[in-house]
């Protein structure tokens, strides 16, 4: 039997953390569906079409390291307002939330356009200013030359960009549980994720 767990939020509000970890808690399979746009994002930098680069798409991809790169979230950003690009990757996201077993997504559209009929649904945000230090943090941690100011200005132009797009904007679907992980440890937001997620599955 199935069962969907769909969490969506702008970026570096700690959706992917809080998935993998409610996969885990749940043991279900888990998909970062924003690797799928990085990975269209990073062939597109590499000199593809984008369109092209998404019908093509393998699994295998999603494991290159480079993906995580400031200038790949942008990519992806851009790629992501295509609707043929967006299109082409909702049947492997669709395939993957029919998982026997349980399957956790987590992305921008996912409650909204990907899986309106999930069993349950969270909606993981944060302040911009909070999400920018997180990011800066990570990319420090990385080795990358970015100033707090530079990763502030490209998560407000990332958000603006994923809530104004005509295909499948960034928002929360109407029956999404809101948690702002602002002052949130980790912990408290994975505790809070898996209890708002059981009462879902029950009611």
């Amino acid at each position: 039997m199935s069962f969907a767990i769909a969490i969506d939020g702008p970026a570096a509000a700690g959706k992917g953390t809080i998935s993998k970890a409610v996969a885990a808690h749940f043991g279900f399979a888990h998909l970062d569906t924003g690797l799928l746009y990085r990975a269209v994002g990073a062939k597109v930098l590499a000199g593809a079409e984008p369109i092209a680069a998404a019908k093509a798409l393998m699994p295998e991809d999603l494991e290159d390291s480079s993906l995580r790169t400031a200038e790949v979230a942008q990519a992806a950003s851009r790629v992501a307002v295509i609707g043929e690009v967006r299109a082409a990757l909702v049947d492997f996201q669709r395939a993957f939330a029919q998982r026997a077993g349980g399957a956790v997504l987590d992305g921008r559209d996912i409650g909204t356009v990907i899986c309106p009929d999930a069993a349950a649904k969270l909606f993981v945000t944060a302040s911009a200013e909070v999400r920018a230090e997180r990011r800066f943090l990570e990319l420090e941690a990385r080795g990358s030359d970015v100033t707090r100011e530079q990763v502030l200005a490209d998560v407000k132009e990332r958000d603006a960009r994923d809530m104004e797009r005509a295909e499948a904007p960034l928002k929360a679907a109407e029956d999404a549980k809101v948690i702002d992980t602002s002052d949130m440890s980790i912990g408290d937001a994975v505790e809070t994720a898996i209890a708002a997620i059981k009462v879902q599955r029950e009611g």
